[in-house]
Order: structure tokens, then C-alpha cells, then sequence
């Protein structure tokens, strides 16, 4: 940065014809807060995960299926993945699979009615139905004085579903579900108002023309790269042109995503077809939106509910048109056929190189103190391990390796240790003073430190 030129305010935008796009971190930001007090504080971000259904679970000694088994065959530092998280590898040292756990209010439930309370610990066993708040909340009431928006709150079908069976993640500190965003285009105009609105009038006018984001922005960010050093100007350029591909890749989402869904017959599918929907991309895209919001500092906390419990919603057609097998989410997990495994750990993993995506994009965009991946903790996991088992769920515990937390291992518990320990640890680690959360009984110091 030319020594003439004043430092850049961290809250700048680039701004255009009814938009204006937050900036991810510049070095000239840096001398930004060198100059008008004390360094920012470094950010400390959570997000979780949900996929439906559960996962494919064969026992450790079925030797013929065990390769398809969401958990390694073996605990320890040493474990081996299996073919369904093989994927995520190279995040090793950054990822603590934790299995055993469970909410103790949920262990008799139907594995379908424990989605309510992932995140909650809530009692969904009587017709009183007693959820709690859920702890993205928690963390979001401390986080949001750094950011525009307390948290984002996302899934497949958006909404809240309804009761047993919700659509959301998040539970606000009245137990009530918070509604949820699933539309790319809704969620990409967010990022691009200051008040975090709706588009104005003057946006919906050239989104009618076809002007996309960046086009609207571009002599703005021209202006402002003459003021920026080298570095700094490929910085904008990269993430101008990352905007790019999200924006491309939300109108494409949009042919099928804003059309409610069809009947569907999956025996009839045809390739064809399924190159009109694209799943893969369709998470990508949301994955990538949930990126975008944690480099430009828009929240620090965020929810993505992949899919609803019990076939219901886009995602339980998402095996058919991914990987051409010719039955619901849902169905796969209650089949008993010969290939009944290799099925269910074909589409874990599916899912799990949706999240690989989500783990690179982090780790590939940074802040002021390194990539986004080393301060952003992440649980990824559902709420049974077969369909109708409320126990031993799949959790998958990524990123925050600058935030103490201490990974590579495979560890299983026992139920004496209820799921919310993980829940409360996590909050803790992103800086929430709690010595409880739910029905905790510690937070799992041999992860999440003392």
C-alpha cells in the first residue's frame, strides 16, 4: 500500500447500482487498525453440520461390508479411514471423530424424532414436547457484537418443518425453531446490503436485466486497487472472481431449487434428467455461501441442515440423482439387501466430499491471523448411527487448530458421557463463559483442553 494512501476500514465495501459487497481481509486493513487502537481481537467462529437418516453402520467384524462403515474399524491415533471418510485425509490433524455419544433424553426416541434436538439436547419424548435453545444460539448471543448478522441459519428445504420432523438446526432461547434460508439467491443478496436486507428496488431491477454482483462492483473495485500494494490487489481479484463462481452457481441452482418438487419416481430415472439437478453443486453452492460469510466476517456462527429426517424434502432424492441408485435417502437406510451397505456408504460418502469442500474452501481463504479453518470449529454429524438408533452418532469434530483444540484421533465413549460434553466444549472454546450447556456433564478436556 502506497505510504500516501490512508489505512482501509475494515467494514469497507465495494459498492455498485443497489449493492454493496463486504470485503474479506486486506493487509491495508491491517494498518487500519494499527492506527485507530488496539489489533482486532482474532476471530473465533462455529458452525454445524447436519445430515439425516444417520449412517452406514455394518459391525467392526463383518468383514465383507466394514469397508463402508461411517467410523473406522479401529480407535486410537492410528485409526485407518474407511472408503466412506477417506476423503478426509488430508484434514487429519485437524479432525477428532468422536463416537459413542448421544443425548440421554433422545436414546429410547425413534432415530428420526432426535433431529429436533441435535444441537438442543431437548426432550422430544412426550407429547409436551420440551426443546431447549440450541447452542449456535448460544454462541450467536456472545459472537454477534462482532458481526451484522447474529448467525446464519441454513438447510436444504428451508423453513422450520414441523414438529419431529423440523427443518432447521436452531432453536432460539425460547425453545421456538428458527426459520432457515435454502435459497442460494436469497442467501447471495445478503452479503451485498448493509443492513443485511432484501435487494432494493435499484437491485431487483438489474437483476431483471441479468447484471450480476461483480459486474455492478467492478469499477468500485477498480478505484480501490489503485490504492492497494500488490498483494493486496491480487487478494481482491481472487475474491471478486470467487464471487464470481458463487453467483454462477446460484443461477444455476435457481432452474430447479425455486420450483416446488414434483412427484417423484426414482425407477424412472434417466440420465437426462439428472443432469438438470445437480445435488453436488447445489451443497457446494451453500457450503461456499457459508465460506463467503466467514471471510467477509459477516457472522461467526452458522447452521446447514443437509437434508430433513424421514424421506421428506429435496435431499431424500439426492442418491438417485448424484449417484444414480435408485432409491430415496431414506429407503437405502431401512434396506436389507445384499448391497444395502455399499449403497449407504457410496452416498456417506457423497456427503462427506460435499464437506471436504467446505473444509478446503476454509482453510484456503484467510484473515489477518491465517486461515479462516485454524479459528472456525465445525461439527459435522447426525442424530443416529442406523435410522431408528438414537446412539452412537457419527461426529466428525474439524478446524479450530489454532483455537487449542487438540485433534487426531478416533476416540469412543461411553454413555456415560452425554453428547452435550461436545456442544459445551465447543462453545466454550469460541469464547463462551459456561460451565454447563443442556444436560452436560463436562466438556471433554482431552479435546477441547482444560
Amino acid at each position: 500500500m502506497s505510504k500516501s494512501q490512508p489505512p482501509l476500514d475494515r467494514r469497507t465495501f465495494l459498492r455498485g447500482a443497489g449493492v454493496a459487497v463486504a470485503l474479506p481481509f486486506l493487509d491495508a486493513m491491517r494498518l487500519s487498525a494499527r492506527t485507530s487502537g488496539p489489533l482486532r481481537e482474532p476471530a473465533r467462529r462455529i458452525c454445524f453440520v447436519y445430515f439425516p437418516n444417520g449412517a452406514s453402520m455394518p459391525e467392526e467384524s463383518d468383514t465383507k461390508w466394514n469397508r463402508w462403515r461411517w467410523f473406522p474399524n479401529e480407535a486410537g491415533e492410528s485409526y485407518k479411514f474407511t472408503e466412506v471418510l477417506s476423503c478426509l485425509e488430508p484434514y487429519r490433524a485437524q479432525l477428532s471423530l468422536l463416537g459413542g455419544l448421544s443425548h440421554p433424553l433422545s436414546r429410547e426416541l425413534l432415530g428420526h424424532l432426535a433431529g429436533d434436538t441435535w444441537l438442543t439436547a431437548g426432550d422430544a419424548r412426550h407429547d409436551s414436547y420440551q426443546n431447549r435453545v440450541s447452542a449456535d444460539q448460544v454462541a450467536a448471543a456472545v459472537l454477534k457484537r462482532h458481526t451484522r448478522l447474529p448467525s446464519l441459519v441454513c438447510s436444504t428445504d428451508g423453513g422450520v418443518g414441523y414438529r419431529s420432523r423440523v427443518s432447521t438446526l436452531s432453536f432460539d432461547h425460547s425453545a421456538r425453531p428458527i426459520p432457515s434460508e435454502h435459497l442460494p439467491r436469497r442467501i447471495f443478496e445478503r452479503y451485498f446490503s448493509p443492513g443485511g436486507g432484501a435487494p432494493t428496488e435499484e437491485r431487483r431491477a438489474s437483476l431483471k436485466r441479468g447484471k450480476r454482483v461483480v459486474d455492478l462492483v467492478l469499477e468500485d473495485g477498480k478505484a480501490l486497487a489503485t490504492k492497494l500494494g500488490t498483494g493486496d490487489r491480487a487478494k481482491l481479484e481472487q475474491y471478486l472472481a470467487s464471487l464470481r463462481d458463487v453467483e454462477e452457481q446460484v443461477r444455476r441452482n435457481e432452474a430447479w431449487l425455486d420450483r416446488p418438487m414434483k412427484p417423484f419416481d426414482a425407477s424412472k430415472l434417466t440420465l437426462d434428467a439428472a443432469a438438470d439437478v445437480d445435488p453436488a453443486r447445489y451443497l457446494r453452492t451453500m457450503y461456499d455461501l457459508l465460506a463467503l460469510a466467514f471471510e467477509t466476517d459477516l457472522t461467526r456462527v452458522s447452521t446447514f441442515m443437509t437434508g430433513r429426517e424421514d424421506g421428506m424434502g429435496f435431499a431424500d432424492h439426492f442418491p438417485a440423482r448424484a449417484l444414480g441408485i435408485k432409491r430415496g435417502h431414506h429407503t437405502i437406510s431401512h434396506d436389507t439387501h445384499e448391497g444395502h451397505w455399499e449403497e449407504w456408504g457410496r452416498y456417506d460418502q457423497w456427503h462427506a466430499q460435499q464437506f471436504a469442500h467446505f473444509l478446503q474452501r476454509l482453510a484456503a481463504a484467510q484473515d489477518e491471523h491465517g486461515p479462516l479453518l485454524d479459528r472456525t470449529l465445525i461439527l459435522y454429524g447426525s442424530c443416529c448411527s442406523t435410522t431408528h438408533n438414537a446412539r452412537n452418532y457419527p461426529l466428525a469434530l474439524a478446524g479450530g487448530g489454532a483455537l487449542g483444540i487438540r485433534h487426531g484421533r478416533y476416540t469412543k465413549y461411553d454413555e456415560s458421557t452425554p453428547f452435550s460434553n461436545v456442544l459445551l466444549g465447543m462453545l466454550r472454546t469460541v469464547g463462551v463463559s459456561a460451565e454447563s450447556f443442556a444436560d452436560s456433564t463436562g466438556w471433554l478436556p482431552e479435546v477441547f483442553g482444560a
